[in-house]
């Protein structure tokens, strides 16, 4: 059985703001409006159009805050919480023989990075990221270049992420989706309980 993950609110949970303020300087009253400006070109960033040598300059700039480049980078890596229920999933699924793939939206910041520093990806043997693709979800080019990439059939793969947008478009592309909520991890392993026994 072959299996779709997403990361971000799957595999690990994030939280970007708490981490970039801390690259302002003390006392910012306007903070969150700065760091919301970072959001502007995230889409972009992620969808492989604007590179990590063009989007870090830009970014330290927009924040108007004196930062170097490995400070920046150190802030926008260390957003992340290992969702360990999750972890022990895709350990059993890993152990019974399943083919894992990674597809999400993501950027050259986080990867490599996050391969190398979270145990979890060494049972992935395939990802479809979306700033190698040049395409984003819940964008269809994304999930063909998916199914393409790895051969995949639909119908008999199994996709998982939180965001309603993404996995409506892989419903349509026939699927089949679990929207997951990291609040409820029990629904999911329901779900997956009956995916498992009905093939």
């Amino acid at each position: 059985m072959t299996f779709l993950f997403d990361i971000g609110k799957v595999l690990l949970d994030f939280h970007f703001e708490p981490s970039l303020a801390t690259l302002l300087p003390p006392g910012t009253d306007n903070g969150h409006e700065r760091l919301s400006v970072l959001l502007e070109k995230k889409d972009d960033f992620e969808g492989g159009r604007i590179s990590v040598a063009d989007y870090v300059p830009w970014a330290i700039e927009r924040l108007g805050s004196p930062v170097n480049e490995a400070d920046f980078l150190h802030a926008w890596r260390n957003i992340f919480t290992p969702n360990k229920a999750m972890w022990q999933v895709v350990e059993s699924l890993a152990a019974g023989g399943h083919q894992l793939i990674l597809f999400s939206n993501t950027n050259g910041i986080h990867c490599p990075w996050i391969f190398e520093t979270y145990e979890v990806f060494r049972h992935f043997g395939g990802a479809v990221l979306s700033y190698e693709t040049g395409s984003i979800k819940p964008e269809p080019e994304i999930y063909h270049h998916a199914i393409t990439a790895h051969g995949l059939k639909p119908a008999e793969t199994r996709y998982i992420d939180d965001l309603p947008a993404n996995i409506e478009t892989g419903k349509k592309l026939g699927f089949r989706s679990w929207q997951y909520d990291l609040n409820d991890h029990p629904a999911f392993e329901r779900w997956l309980a009956a995916e498992l026994m009905h093939g």
